[in-house]
């Protein structure tokens, strides 16, 4: 019998780990004091969210940013309840704290991710980090807590969570509650998926549709010009730079223009 050899190390090979950022909206608006006060309170919240979904903060790489946190989680963290009792709790700390009177209201983006991430001199590398910064800061994330005021948090997660761990089935993750949405930020692009908890979806989708439509630009594409094509496949997002998929650059010339009546 021929002897099978054991695979070869995985050894210095990149390793997968989830990636979350989160945002204070308008930080910019409130005075130095406040700033430092809801920067407190955020790290807070997000302490007591962790200790009530079972997770161990302190085992989180954190690279605070001011109004901002991202932290990269350890290996064995289980994504679905990151996704899940994690968002759950962290909802409910921020309705905690908004209700109490003569406080200035705090309102949170909330972004999720799942890839390669790597220590690096200031701080992380790799394209899970790069994604959750441009989801975090999606115009359809910040159009939806503009145009919802009630809400408190809105979340977007990447595609690849979405079809992975969303749609798996488990009693306490409903995709019907996720909105699609195309997020193209600097030189990033790819799916994204948006919930907000307590609203419903329909209310979700027209603030997506509100912030994805079109708008003219000198950068839009002309006759003859090629653009850079990106669809879903298989689950995954298929596009020039997407994070999170198949990644596939080919220009797709325009079709030509349609004929003109004959002279």
């Amino acid at each position: 019998m021929k002897e099978i050899s054991p695979p070869p190390s995985a050894a210095g090979l990149p390793i997968r780990r989830l990636c979350l950022a989160v945002d204070v909206e308008q930080y910019s608006r409130l005075d130095t004091r406040t700033q430092s006060s809801v920067q407190s309170e955020l790290v807070r919240m997000l302490d007591e969210a962790t200790a009530s979904t079972g997770l161990d903060r302190a085992a989180w790489t954190r690279q605070p940013q001011g109004d901002q946190e991202f932290a990269v989680l350890p290996e064995a963290t289980p994504e679905d309840a990151v996704l899940g009792p994690f968002v759950h709790h962290l909802a409910g700390r921020l309705v905690d704290r908004n209700s109490h009177p003569g406080v200035p209201r705090v309102r949170l983006r909330l972004a999720v991710d799942t890839g390669v991430a790597t220590e690096a001199a200031l701080g992380h590398a790799g394209p899970a980090p790069i994604a959750v910064a441009r989801y975090v800061d999606a115009p359809q994330l910040k159009a939806v807590l503009g145009t919802l005021t009630t809400a408190d948090l809105a979340v977007i997660v990447s595609d690849r969570l979405y079809q992975d761990v969303v749609r798996s089935g488990l009693p306490h993750l409903d995709p019907a509650q996720y909105v699609r949405a195309h997020v193209r930020v600097k030189e990033f692009g790819g799916y994204g998926w948006i919930r907000v908890p307590g609203h419903p979806p329909d209310e979700v989708r027209r603030a997506v549709a509100e912030a994805s439509a079109p708008k003219s630009s000198p950068d839009a594409p002309v006759r003859g010009r090629s653009i850079l094509s990106q669809h879903v496949h298989q689950g995954a997002a298929v596009g020039r730079d997407v994070v999170g998929g198949l990644t596939v650059g080919l220009p797709v010339p325009l079709p030509p223009p349609e004929p003109g009546p004959a002279r």
